[in-house]
């Protein structure tokens, strides 16, 4: 009898040694970003991480992949998908066609802030929860300031300005820089440095922080605040969909407080980040801001029409109804508080 106990008490304790270190070590996940480790973006999502390992008291630990060392820009989205990355940031944008309802956010619907493009881009979806994001879980989404005109050698202070130039751009901002009269190059931001100094691009549109972010300040002499025609480029963070399943409730709970909480400060970061941009923009010889006139703007934003009648009739063919995506869009950029 006694010889049986022991056997009883033995076996208990070679289960428990057993499962103890699975309990210690908890849940381990990867997070793929292509900002580089010094972008604002990337240090918050860095934050991010360590905020959810604090939380969950080590229950789930996030290692950290910036700068595209884990997944490239154009594949971060896939890479959560089919189980490369367990979390990606990344920019609907590079796979253009790929997220019809989304493009809606970065149609030139004149964006004043970050924190105004980040609450639009979260309303909006939160409004329409699109089909194209059932693959993962959405942690949050949010999209830079406004997205202006920077040139290398040229000055472009009228719309007359743009014709022919070689613009670097992306997604719907390249349809943009066409109804503006100019020529797009389509390329993501880790490619524009180069392209910009180099002179295969004559100028970019981009987000003022952009200036220091990819230190692009040092590659263009031109600002022009187009702000009437002003885009904003939307990003994801989403997490693979069996990962997420796997985690227990209490712990998502946390994770989604945590989310919303990060979205707030994202559409906080873009906005400090513009703001250090245009310091470092002119900070470096010769730099000009140059503020187009009521009229001008008018122009501009008259020319931009089309790009936003053009997506509407896209999202239609693609099954959507487009013109009730952009209404969305619009009523959401309503809603959000200019800061």
């Amino acid at each position: 009898m006694l010889r049986r106990c022991l056997l009883v008490v033995l076996s208990l304790l070679l289960a428990l040694s057993a499962s103890a270190p699975a309990a210690l070590a908890g849940t381990s996940l990867t997070y793929s970003n292509f900002f580089p480790p010094t972008h604002a973006q990337s240090q918050l999502a860095q934050a991010w991480c360590d905020e959810v390992k604090k939380r969950t008291n080590g229950q789930v630990s996030v290692q950290y992949f910036p700068g595209q060392t884990l997944t490239p820009a154009r594949q971060a989205y896939d890479g959560v998908v089919n189980g490369l990355s367990d979390l990606a940031m990344g920019c609907f944008a590079y796979t253009r066609g790929r997220f019809p309802a989304m493009e809606a956010l970065d149609l030139p619907l004149g964006y004043k802030s970050g924190v105004q493009a980040t609450q639009t881009a979260n309303l909006f979806y939160d409004r329409i929860k699109p089909k194209e994001l059932d693959q993962v879980v959405v942690m949050y989404v949010h999209a830079h300031g406004p997205g202006l005109l920077f040139t290398r050698d040229k000055a472009v202070r009228t719309l007359d300005d743009v014709k022919g130039l070689k613009i670097r751009s992306h997604g719907t901002s390249a349809k943009l820089v066409k109804a503006l009269g100019g020529v797009p190059v389509t390329l993501p931001m880790p490619d524009t440095y180069q392209s910009l100094a180099k002179g295969i691009v004559d100028g970019s549109f981009y987000p003022v922080e952009s200036n220091l972010g990819w230190k692009l300040a040092e590659t263009v002499k031109y600002g022009t605040w187009s702000l009437s025609v002003a885009y904003t480029t939307s990003f994801f963070v989403v997490m693979n969909k069996a990962r997420w399943n796997a985690l227990p409730d209490k712990v998502k709970n946390t994770i989604r407080q945590i989310n919303r909480e990060w979205a707030a400060k994202t559409g906080q970061a873009w906005d400090q980040a513009d703001q250090k941009g245009l310091e470092f923009f002119l900070a470096q010889p010769g730099r000009e801001v140059i503020k187009l006139s009521p009229a001008e703007s008018e122009r501009w934003r008259q020319a931009a029409q089309p790009v936003i009648a053009e997506y509407e009739k896209s999202a239609t063919e693609r099954g959507l109804d487009g013109k009730a995506v952009v209404k969305a869009a619009q009523e959401a950029l309503a809603q959000a508080p200019v800061k």
